[in-house]
């Protein structure tokens, strides 16, 4: 098993070129928040913006449309039980985060099933929370995409059925190549399953312990992946960066509020990056 390092975190880090522009950065679009859990994807896409990525989409129940605007106006906005609407947004991206918040009933798998028939091989598919939850429990098409899976614990043994004590790093392994998806299991210390190598991540801290969390993790790595030059490197510096900043956080905060992550994603990522000292001229 590999280490999730700073050294390794900063060579990873990319630097913007000067003529690039928004389209440079990546088109992402954010699936779910139904008209109970609208937080979750705010907080998934705000995590997506606040780490650079270039256009955000978030496909999203209408009663969350004027919270979403009022929170984060950098986003725009589709009805996510549109279907004609979904699909055309799904097509036209580089990757798509699914599942905060989306709920678990007809509305929210008919949302999964039309992602799922509708993404392409060069696209991005990271399925997170509910979506995990559908993906095992009902009967929906295999996505043609590049698969990323973020469980929790809980939901890698309803994905596995494997019980805790029989959760090796060989096992895991073997079971992401079934999924066909590279895993970032969710744990104290997470664990990143990508093509034959197993990485664990090195920061990470008890005052993680709310809610949303996750869904500011995949938010992470929804913006990080399309600018990065390798997935692995974009998945292996967002599960780093998102724990390192409430590492530094957690000195003086007893509970680390992933709002307070997401503040700091632009700052720690201009610390970490070669070009810290360029002034653009």
């Amino acid at each position: 098993m590999e280490k999730i390092t700073k050294e390794k975190v900063r060579a990873f880090m990319p630097t913007r070129e000067r003529d690039s522009y928004k389209g440079s950065y990546g088109r992402v679009l954010f699936v779910g928040g139904n008209e109970h859990m609208g937080g979750a994807i705010i907080l998934a896409a705000s995590a997506g913006v606040y780490s650079g990525a270039g256009l955000v989409t978030v496909a999203t129940h209408p009663s969350n449309k004027a919270a979403l605007h009022a929170r984060l106006p950098e986003a725009m906005f589709v009805d996510m039980t549109d279907s004609r609407q979904l699909k055309h947004y799904v097509e036209s991206m580089d990757m798509i985060v699914l599942g905060p918040g989306l709920g678990r009933d007809e509305t929210s798998l008919a949302v999964l099933q039309t992602v799922y028939e509708t993404v392409k091989s060069y696209q991005i598919l990271l399925v997170d929370g509910d979506g995990i939850y559908l993906h095992v429990n009902e009967t929906v098409p295999e996505p043609d995409a590049t698969l990323i899976l973020t469980p929790h614990l809980g939901e890698w043994r309803t994905l596995t059925h494997l019980a805790p004590d029989d959760q090796y790093d060989d096992v895991n392994l073997g079971y992401a190549k079934q999924l066909n998806a590279i895993v970032v299991l969710k744990k104290a210390r997470t664990e990143v399953y990508c093509d034959d190598e197993v990485w664990e991540n090195t920061t990470g801290n008890p005052s993680m312990a709310t809610g949303g969390m996750g869904d500011t993790l995949a938010g992470m790595i929804g913006g990080f992946v399309p600018q990065f030059d390798t997935l692995k490197e974009g998945v292996l510096s967002a599960v780093y960066l998102h724990s390192y900043i409430a590492d530094d956080l957690s000195l003086t905060h007893y509970v680390t509020l992933p709002t307070a992550i997401i503040e700091e994603i632009p700052k720690v990522m201009k610390e970490f990056s070669t070009d810290k000292h360029r002034r653009w001229l």
